[in-house]
């Protein structure tokens, strides 16, 4: 088994409650609450610039050449299209600019955070792609369910389709061939260091959801 495949086992119960999570329910139906969803979109945007200098990292730190390509194109999804989604979803929810700029962040956003901060200043490239593979890999996850159509509420619609379909797939894949390749010959102490933040990021992506309902 590969150690991604073993950590995702090791994390299965957090990992499956985030999937299933009333949010994932909600936005499948298109009936989340305006209030949620922004409290939710703000929370999200305020990862925007740590996952950007985290997905740098991995550009910086990768050991091969064609890595650096894959990450860096992605690198320009999330500033370019990902990026642009939040400014049009919280202008269509009103949300003030104060708000969205300077909110009051909440616990799970402010570790987020300080785990992208850890992984990147580590300038390890196996630790950088722990936590890029749980951010990804477990939207992934929730935003695709078979035989079930988007919401029409284009909001819900757009943030699903952002994080599915065979380019994101092709992504979460690379990250994980990555990471399965540069984890396989770490010593004890290096690979109990890199399953701790892929844990961490697991237990932090549920309790973001469940931040949103507070």
């Amino acid at each position: 088994m590969t150690f991604s495949a073993q950590l995702r086992e090791l994390t299965a119960p957090t990992w499956n409650a985030a999937v299933g999570h009333r949010f994932v329910d909600e936005i499948w139906r298109g009936e989340i609450d305006g209030d949620v969803l922004a409290t939710y979109l703000v929370q999200d945007h305020q990862f925007v610039d740590a996952f950007l200098a985290l997905m740098g990292a991995a550009v910086a730190s990768a050991d091969r050449a064609e890595a650096r390509v894959v990450h860096a194109r992605q690198l320009g999804i999330i500033a370019g299209p990902e990026n642009d989604f939040f400014a049009r979803a919280l202008d269509t929810l009103d949300v003030p600019l104060t708000d969205r700029t300077y909110p009051e962040l909440r616990e799970p956003t402010s570790g987020f955070i300080a785990l992208m901060d850890t992984a990147r200043t580590s300038a390890d490239y196996p630790s950088c792609l722990a936590v890029l593979l749980v951010a990804e890999w477990l939207y992934l996850d929730w935003a695709t369910r078979a035989d079930t159509e988007l919401p029409e509420e284009p909001l819900q619609h757009e943030w699903i389709a952002l994080h599915t379909g065979p380019a994101f797939t092709a992504w979460v894949d690379f990250l994980r061939d990555e990471f399965d390749r540069v984890t396989e010959d770490l010593d004890n102490g290096h690979r109990e260091q890199v399953q701790e933040l892929f844990v961490r990021a697991v237990d932090l992506e549920l309790a973001f959801f469940e931040a949103s309902y507070t």
